[in-house]
């Protein structure tokens, strides 16, 4: 049986007597820290259905167009991408680092298109946020503010799957 390491946050609100020592010698108070662990991931992950695998959907926003990085929330990371990747790589991430990710775009069903390269990435934002460079599908399919994508990670490929779902006045299908 497949099972996933769920990644989460320790808070260490309390300081150790070292800790608390130091800070008072420098004349600081004591900064909550925390630290990404694994837990054993005692629920099930979500459901794979190859026929609606977009577990991550949104509408773009003007920014996310101009700026080629679409931004997911913490809980969507942590969800549907980050209990499938190693803690290392999420360490690294978190920090703030990019991670060269590969993009498969399901929008044509028949040809998906694979894009990869020094526009397509996974990195940390400020205050839990998290952003995919995708600028390279937003000139590929004319995203626009408005339109509905849909994504997930497919843990079998090592890849994102991604797929235009609706243009803003126009249904395609999803």
């Amino acid at each position: 049986m497949y099972t996933t390491m769920k990644k989460t946050f320790y808070y260490e609100f309390l300081p150790s007597k070292a800790d608390e020592e130091a800070a008072k010698a420098r004349g600081v108070p004591h900064r909550v820290t925390r630290t990404l662990v694994q837990i054993r991931d005692m629920t099930p992950p979500p459901k794979f259905d190859p026929n609606n695998p977009w577990k991550i959907r949104k509408s773009v926003t003007n920014g996310e167009v101009i700026n080629g990085k679409l931004m997911l929330t913490h809980q969507a990371t942590f969800e549907y991408i980050f209990r499938y990747w190693g803690e290392e790589i999420c360490k690294h991430v978190i920090a703030g680092n990019k991670s060269y990710v590969i993009i498969l775009d399901y929008t044509d069903e028949d040809s998906p298109k694979r894009l990869q390269g020094e526009r397509v990435f996974f990195e940390g934002g400020s205050n839990d946020t998290y952003f995919l460079g995708w600028m390279d599908l937003v000139r590929s399919r004319s995203v626009t503010a408005g339109d509905e994508i849909g994504l997930f990670w497919d843990n079998s490929t090592g890849t994102f799957g991604f797929k235009l779902l609706r243009k803003v006045d126009t249904p395609i299908q999803g």
